[in-house]
Formats: structure tokens, C-alpha cells, sequence
């Protein structure tokens, strides 16, 4: 039986598409009619796949499913199961108000596969870029509990949560960063084609210039006559680190070294102890078990150091230790982060002290990078001063020379 990509008018002659086995294309028109469809084009998968490759797509890059058309996408499908909409209907329902082509195909073909008796979660798992482990193991344990409204819903929110914070720390550093590039373009307009300009006027002068000065002649000289060999060295440095980066020791290297980062290593430690915290909280409420939670946790932290410690974690508590215990042995986890956690599995309440670390980090990272943001721009500030500053005395000192040899 082949697969095909399809498409079709519906009753209402609005234009669809979608993946559907059938034994060859007049079977398919026919599974179609009987859903009201009337198909107009069926590709067999392959041959689909293989045209896709050969046609350039740049139109994919604004069509890409984020975190947060996720969110809005499940929480209305949990509305819909929690108002008692069967759920091959609900996705139906929810398809057809979805504006991104991307993610509307993905559950199209996804709710075809339910309506054929594959679970949800099975389903979801052929759309590995949309809906991550975690998403597809949160709806399995969801499916199997009955409560699959109910975890839709933990998962919205917690889609929303990690999408409202990486938004927080984006819109934070987005100013530093555009008042950096900015000063970089500005230095290099001024080396290039104001201080070549200004500086010719040194050439006839008889005596010797200052040592600041040769040295901003001699920047300006380089940038204006080498400026395609610095484009070029910055390229092949930028291309060397990444592939640097790709390696298991470059990035394990990068990833140990960068949390000892002043300032910003300790707020990238917050965020992923947050997103630990709330990951793991989110899975064991959901019914995930423990060892497949940490797993998973562990897969979504994007610090290769802290993955080995959250690895090794899962080792011990297989052999019959705590939580709590191999995180402080780390030394990687802040002592109240582990003492809280000891706590919870005490109480028998882990899963709500986790979402009060979670909490208590989402509000310090908050905090902390409005703190830097507030002295990064008066350090910009002075650096940038300084550097016109300095530019402004190399030129107007020898200036001030000439003009008392003149006198």
C-alpha cells in the first residue's frame, strides 16, 4: 500500500491537503469522496519528498511551527476534549482555524492516523520537530491515565511559560546587542573613511607624530586597504568555532566553560535549572515515571555539563538513591535547589516544590537580567565614549602641534 500526499476541495470549496495510505490513486479519490473531498492532486511520498529537495523553499523559514503555536494549538484542543468533543472531531475543529500551514498539515496527518486507530501520542511521534519528546511521552501517559484533557492543558502551560521566559531574556539582551553592532559599524565607518580623510593632512608635517597617533593611522590603514582579509578572517574564525562547536569534546568543553562565565554564566545556570525544575515537575504530574522524566529532562537543557550530571543522577537513583543527593554531589545545582527538592521527596510533594524552584528562578533570572541590562548600557556608554574619545585626541593632538610650530 502506498502513501500519498494529497490534495483537494472540500464541501465548502476551501482548498486542503493531506497524507492518507491507499492502494493506488483511484482508491484514494475514493477514501476521499466519501469525506466529502474531491481530490485535484496525489503525489506518492517519495516522489513528493524527492520534488520538495529540488525546489528551493525560502518561504519555510516564516512558516516554521514555534513553541508558543503549539501552546495555542493544545490548549484549544484540551477546550475541545474538556467540552466533550470526541477527539478525532476536536482535531478536525482545530484544523480548520489554524493559520500555519506547517503545523496544520503536521495534526492533519496526525488526526488521520487517530481516525485510522493509532493512539495520539504514535501519531504525534512522526512530527519529531513539532512535537519534541517530551510533548509526545506528556500525551502517552495522558492517554493511558484517561486524563488527556488535563495534561493538554499542564502542557499548554507549560509551552506558554517557557516561551514567556526565553521571550524575557531575548527582549533583554536584544538592546546591548544592537547598541554593540552598532558600534562596531560605527568604528569601522570611522577607521575606513573619516580618518583616512582627516589624518592625509599629517603627511607633509616634519615632525614626528605621536605614538597613539601612528597606531591610529595604522588601524585606519589596516581596516581601509585589508578589509575584505578581515571579513574573510572573521568568516573562517566564526565557521572553525562552530565546527569546533559540533564536536562531543568541543561542545562539552564550551558548555563547562561558559557556566563559569561571570555574570552571564550564573544567569544561563538559572535558566537551566529553571527549566529543569518546571520539565520535571510538568512530566510527574503528568504520570511520566521518574527514570523516563529525567531522561527526558534531560534531553531538553541544552548544557552538555549539566546533562552529564543530570545522566549520572538517573544512574543513582537506579540504584536506589534520592533525587536530591546526586544533584548536590555535583556541585552543579545551588544548595537550596537540592535542599528543596530533598524536602519535597520527603513530603511526597516533589512535583509542587519543583514548580516553586521553578517559580523562585523564572522571578531571579527576571531580576538578574534587568540588573545587567540597567549596567550594560552605561558600560556601552563609556566604551564607545571612549573609544570617539580616543579617536578625537590621536587627531586633534597633532593638530594642536602643528598649530604651534605655525605660531
Amino acid at each position: 500500500m502506498a502513501v500519498y500526499e494529497w490534495r483537494g476541495l472540500n464541501p465548502s470549496g476551501k482548498d486542503v491537503k493531506g497524507v492518507r495510505d491507499a492502494e493506488n490513486v483511484r482508491a484514494l479519490r475514493m477514501i476521499l469522496r466519501r469525506d466529502g473531498v474531491i481530490l485535484t492532486q496525489a503525489l506518492e511520498e517519495a516522489e513528493a519528498k524527492k520534488k520538495k529537495a529540488r525546489e528551493v523553499d525560502f518561504g519555510r523559514f516564516f512558516r516554521r511551527v514555534s513553541a508558543l503555536d503549539v501552546a495555542m494549538a493544545t490548549r484549544q484542543l484540551a477546550t475541545l476534549l474538556k467540552s466533550g468533543v470526541p477527539l478525532v472531531d476536536s482535531m478536525s475543529a482545530l484544523i480548520d482555524q489554524l493559520e500555519n500551514a506547517e503545523l496544520k498539515n503536521a495534526l492533519t496527518q496526525t488526526r488521520d492516523k487517530v481516525n485510522e486507530g493509532s493512539s495520539l501520542a504514535d501519531a504525534l511521534r512522526a512530527h519529531p520537530a513539532i512535537f519534541q519528546a517530551l510533548y509526545v511521552n506528556m500525551v502517552a501517559a495522558g492517554e493511558a491515565s484517561g486524563t488527556l484533557e488535563t495534561v493538554l492543558g499542564r502542557l499548554a502551560d507549560f509551552l506558554e511559560s517557557q516561551t514567556k521566559l526565553k521571550n524575557k531574556v531575548t527582549a533583554a539582551l536584544a538592546y546591548p546587542a544592537f547598541m554593540s553592532l552598532m558600534s562596531l559599524v560605527t568604528v569601522a565607518i570611522m577607521m575606513i573613511v573619516v580618518v583616512p580623510k582627516v589624518t592625509s593632512i599629517f603627511d607633509d608635517f616634519q615632525q614626528a607624530l605621536p605614538w597613539y597617533t601612528r597606531l591610529l593611522i595604522f588601524t585606519s590603514d589596516v581596516f581601509t586597504g585589508y578589509w575584505w582579509l578581515l571579513l574573510m578572517l572573521g568568516f573562517g574564525a566564526a565557521y572553525a568555532f562552530r565546527r569546533w562547536l559540533a564536536t562531543p569534546a568541543g561542545r562539552a568543553t564550551w558548555d563547562r566553560r561558559i557556566l563559569g562565565v561571570p555574570l552571564f554564566g550564573k544567569l544561563l545556570l538559572m535558566v537551566a535549572v529553571s527549566r529543569f525544575a518546571r520539565t520535571l515537575s510538568t512530566l510527574l504530574s503528568s504520570g511520566v515515571p521518574l527514570l523516563q522524566a529525567m531522561e527526558i529532562t534531560r534531553n531538553v537543557l541544552g548544557n552538555v555539563e549539566l546533562m552529564r550530571v543530570i545522566e549520572e543522577a538517573a544512574g543513582s537513583i537506579r540504584e536506589g538513591e534520592s533525587i536530591a543527593a546526586p544533584l548536590k554531589r555535583s556541585g552543579r545545582f545551588p544548595p537550596i535547589v537540592t535542599h528543596m527538592i530533598a524536602i519535597g521527596e520527603k513530603s511526597g510533594q516533589l512535583e509542587e516544590m519543583l514548580e516553586n524552584v521553578a517559580h523562585a528562578y523564572d522571578t531571579q533570572v527576571e531580576t538578574r537580567v534587568q540588573a545587567m541590562t540597567s549596567l550594560l548600557e552605561p558600560a556601552m556608554i563609556v566604551v564607545m565614549g571612549t573609544i570617539s574619545g580616543g579617536i578625537a585626541f590621536s587627531i586633534l593632538m597633532p593638530l594642536m602641534r602643528i598649530n604651534e610650530f605655525v605660531q
